[in-house]
């Protein structure tokens, strides 16, 4: 593996991240607005319940979360799958495939730069902001270290989701309606558009054991562990699924790969 060639994909990915800073601008804007909804609606939610506290979660809880999903949510996005279905139709994935560099480690390295300058202009001034409005209620500590491991691999993972679905484009060509569907399930079962606090038991406990609950939740869980808690009260458990399923969508996404290639139609060029 080559690190200087990795290196020089992500530093391209954040110049090019610097280079659009309106585009930065706009995104922050449209989640102002966004987050101007959340609070009213969840604001009214709590009021017609008559409590306080909700499974556990009080509208402070459940705002802060959904404010860091979102942020998250920018951080981690790509749009791997837009990019190959374009890169299909216009013929200009064969220069990607003809670089001497394997096409998956090519595409994650080219988007991890922008990840990564997306992380310090959206969610670390979020975060920022966050713990001061709310006089300092995320804690500091080691938890830190475990929800910056539990990040980094939620990248891998959703890239991993993004790199199956975009391998389908080889055979479909065509891939709004199928991001548009995976875009919805993987925002609802992660617990980025309603915390998983507020699902019924039984589908609690299935969506605990899915991948898409190591993108957001888990992060986030790590993240918000109240004062007092110990590493292994909730904190491991997680993390491990996380692993265990960073090994799994890879080997999957791999082999995908390697037998769908074969079957790749160029149109355009």
């Amino acid at each position: 593996m080559n690190i200087k060639k990795h290196l020089a994909l992500a530093r391209i990915g954040m110049m090019e991240k610097l280079h659009y800073r309106l585009g930065i601008f706009v995104t922050l804007f449209g989640n102002l607005i966004y987050l101007v909804l959340i609070y009213f609606v969840w604001k009214a939610i709590y009021a017609s319940a008559g409590t306080d506290v909700v499974n556990g979660m009080t509208l402070n809880d459940t705002l802060i979360y959904l404010v860091l999903a979102t942020a998250l949510f920018n951080f981690l996005e790509v749009f791997l799958v837009w990019d190959m279905s374009r890169e299909i139709q216009s013929g200009a994935i064969v220069l990607k495939l003809l670089k001497p560099m394997n096409f998956r480690s090519y595409s994650f390295w080219s988007y991890i730069g922008e990840n990564i300058m997306s992380f310090f202009l959206t969610f670390v001034p979020t975060f920022v902001i966050i713990n001061i409005l709310t006089h300092g209620r995320i804690a500091f500590g080691v938890n830190i270290l475990f929800f910056i491991l539990s990040v980094v691999m939620a990248l891998v993972i959703n890239f991993s989701i993004d790199m199956i679905a975009a391998t389908i484009c080889l055979y479909t060509e065509s891939t709004w309606g199928l991001n548009i569907v995976k875009e919805c399930i993987v925002l609802l079962l992660s617990g980025a558009s309603i915390p998983l606090a507020f699902f019924p038991e039984t589908l609690r406990k299935i969506v605990q054991y899915l991948p898409f609950r190591c993108i957001y939740d888990t992060p986030l869980s790590v993240l918000l562990q109240k004062p007092g808690y110990t590493i292994g009260s909730g904190i491991l458990s997680p993390l491990a699924i996380q692993f265990v399923w960073c090994i799994a969508l890879t080997g999957i996404g791999c082999l995908f790969w390697r037998i769908s290639i074969k079957r790749i139609t160029v149109n355009g060029g």
